[in-house]
């Protein structure tokens, strides 16, 4: 692994620069968390008439709560708990005597002096601007991350098939034909704003869907929107070359879904079967100094070379139109997800199409979280399968009637050429120490949990507890990812899953002695707690953004609070299981790297009928592999469904349906 990784998911008793967190979890379950808790009292959005309807509660939105102390205090000491109480099975739930260490920590953080000035500066800043803490976290977890973003940052989706459309340019041509729509409605500002029950989430991250990029830049990273009224062009890499593909004609008409069909043939024609030897998609793969270095070099070389980047950067999305054409679950998400790190453009979102029709979307993490880009994908996909898509006439006009494919081909010094080598060798030096396994669990789904009386994400997060302790005979710290849209600039803030119910239950269900009413009832306080949690931090009352905001605010002459230097601290950051969920019936599955050397990346969905896992790691051996964690959570999924069958949990008018 590159040597400056570091924990994406910020672990705040280090200062270093850290990888992002997951995407943000579903539409679906930020409802869920917002009212089934007592959320913040505050004023109703107002609508804005002299903006689209996408932008109309943008400006009444309100801003991201400062929670008291003592609410965060008592919310971090619960937190904490598992980590100071015996984890066998028939254990007793009382504190270790290392849990007193840990609570003075609390009761002095609460009472210092220092920390109540801290307090006081970060709510004079929250008086001053839309969010306290955008611009920190912005930068504290993406732009200032200098490591690779891939496995790092970005993320995937995997779409299910299209079985009309079996072929790359097919496939391609048919998800930007409906892509342009989807477009279209967000530069109008057409596009409904999304909405948790009757509450408007923030829109503001839209802006960077479409002709936006992330740039390699010193120290730290930005962004950068291009106008997308004279955009109008995509670039579609394949065989580690680049190429300019208009997507209207002379007239500034949309081409048809059969013409977009015809560029992208002669995309593939035009690339032939030799891949480029100097493939510059690689540096976009490199640690971002090493890319930063390059392009620089790229753009003083030769004054072609930064039209050229710019051309790529500015385009509406890019197109991998891949030669590949994988199969099984694993080889699908994983071509998704990082490819060879060389046919791809990772400062930018992009869709990814394979040889054979397979297909998905690769996610530039840095300007928004996961559920604007899965309501895109969702969109396309559903807008496709329902016919909703005008896809133009079935006739294309002929190839020279067409607008011309511009071959994009970088004139490389030798300096970028070396930095291109090195940046290959160490992505694949990285990704040798990586392994990914997908669980796709048909026994029950979301429709089944219901008959449960239990939430699905709270049962997913204990199912995926279970399994965990099942296989290391101990708990996890399980960052899971709520959004916080409904605040002004919102972003996430993490449930901190690892509960003390939790933790009651695991222990219940591996001792033979304890009976399945017994498992079920521990499993209702667990999931009652987790939904409390989720609630709390949908509404900006979590723990650890206020604590990364207090610390801040800290001045370089001032003391680090002990809270902050305790062990505990560090190691309730120390996200084993980073999970979050998106959840889409036309998602074949969707991904993201672990965010800890010695971790899991779990990524999950509950669908209709299914739940699917997808599980990424570190090769470290016994203690991290994907496959034994994939063989714990189905028996979990097994067992938990067994315990609710057993403990009376299923009406047994609902047992017949089984």
């Amino acid at each position: 692994m590159h040597a400056a990784r570091r924990t994406r998911a910020l672990n705040l008793a280090h200062p270093t620069r850290t990888r992002s967190p997951a995407p943000s979890t579903s539409h679906a379950l930020v409802a869920r968390q917002m009212s089934s808790t007592r959320s913040v009292k505050h004023q109703q959005p107002q609508e804005d008439t002299s903006v689209g309807p996408m932008y109309r509660f943008e400006r009444t939105l309100p801003s991201l709560p400062v929670p008291t102390l003592e609410e965060t205090a008592d919310r971090y000491l619960a937190s904490i708990r598992p980590y100071h109480t015996a984890q066998e099975p028939a254990a007793s739930s009382e504190p270790l005597e290392s849990w007193a260490k840990s609570e003075q920590a609390v009761k002095d953080f609460v009472k210092s002096p220092l920390v109540n000035e801290l307090q006081q500066r970060l709510q004079k800043r929250a008086q001053e601007k839309d969010s306290w803490l955008s611009e920190w976290w912005n930068e504290t977890a993406y732009f200032g991350w200098r490591g690779p973003v891939v496995p790092g940052v970005n993320y995937y989706y995997a779409h299910k098939d299209d079985r009309s459309r079996r072929t790359g340019p097919a496939r391609a041509a048919g998800l930007l034909r409906a892509l342009l729509y989807f477009r279209r409605l967000c530069i109008t500002q057409q596009l409904e704003p999304e909405m948790a029950r009757k509450t408007p989430l923030c829109m503001s991250s839209y802006k960077y869907l479409f002709n936006a990029t992330r740039l390699p830049t010193s120290p730290s990273d930005t962004a950068k929107i291009y106008d997308p009224e004279t955009h109008n062009h995509i670039v579609v890499v394949r065989k580690n070359k680049f190429y300019e593909v208009p997507v209207v004609d002379e007239k500034g008409e949309w081409l048809s879904e059969k013409e977009l069909e015809v560029l992208f043939k002669q995309v593939v024609d035009t690339a032939g079967s030799e891949a480029d030897p100097h493939p510059v998609g690689a540096l976009t793969a490199a640690d971002r100094d090493t890319w930063d270095q390059a392009r620089t070099n790229l753009i003083q070389h030769d004054a072609t070379n930064e039209k050229l980047l710019e051309r790529i950067e500015s385009a509406i999305i890019i197109v991998s139109l891949d030669s590949n054409s994988p199969y099984t679950r694993e080889e699908h998400s994983w071509g998704l997800w990082v490819g060879d790190g060389k046919d791809r453009w990772f400062d930018k979102h992009q869709l990814v199409v394979f040889e054979n029709g397979k297909s998905g979307f690769n996610g530039e993490h840095s300007c928004m979280d996961g559920t604007p880009t899965s309501r895109l994908n969702d969109w396309l996909l559903r807008s496709l399968d329902h016919g909703k898509i005008d896809l133009g006439s079935s006739t294309p006009r002929a190839a020279s009637a067409l607008p011309k494919i511009t071959p994009l081909a970088f004139n490389l010094p030798d300096s970028v050429k070396s930095a291109i080598s090195s940046s290959i060798a160490a992505h694949e030096s990285t990704m040798a120490k990586h392994d990914l396994a997908v669980l796709e669990y048909a026994g029950y789904g979301k429709d089944q949990i219901k008959q449960y009386k239990t939430s699905p994400d709270s049962y997913a997060q204990l199912v995926m507890g279970l399994a965990y302790y099942k296989m290391e005979g101990k708990v996890a710290p399980t960052y899971e990812s709520a959004q916080t849209r409904k605040y002004k600039l919102g972003r996430t803030e993490v449930i901190r899953s690892t509960s003390p119910e939790a933790l009651e239950w695991y222990k219940a269900m591996e001792d033979p002695k304890r009976s399945s009413t017994e498992c079920v009832e521990l499993f209702r306080k667990a999931a009652a707690k987790h939904i409390k949690l989720a609630g709390e931090a949908a509404d900006g009352r979590g723990v650890d953004r206020h604590l990364f905001g207090l610390k801040k605010v800290l001045r370089e002459d001032e003391e680090l609070p002990a809270l902050y230097q305790d062990p505990t601290f560090a190691q309730s950051g120390n996200w084993i299981l980073s999970t979050s969920q998106l959840s889409s019936e036309y998602f074949a599955g969707w991904g993201y790297g672990e965010v800890v050397d010695e971790g899991y990346g779990l990524a999950y969905a509950v669908n209709n009928r299914t739940l699917r896992f997808t599980i990424t790691s570190m090769n470290r051996g016994k203690h991290n592999n994907v496959h034994a964690f994939r063989h714990y959570l189905e028996q979990a999924c097994n067992e938990v469904r067994e315990m609710m069958e057993k403990g009376g949990a299923v009406p047994s008018a609902d047992k017949a349906k089984l």
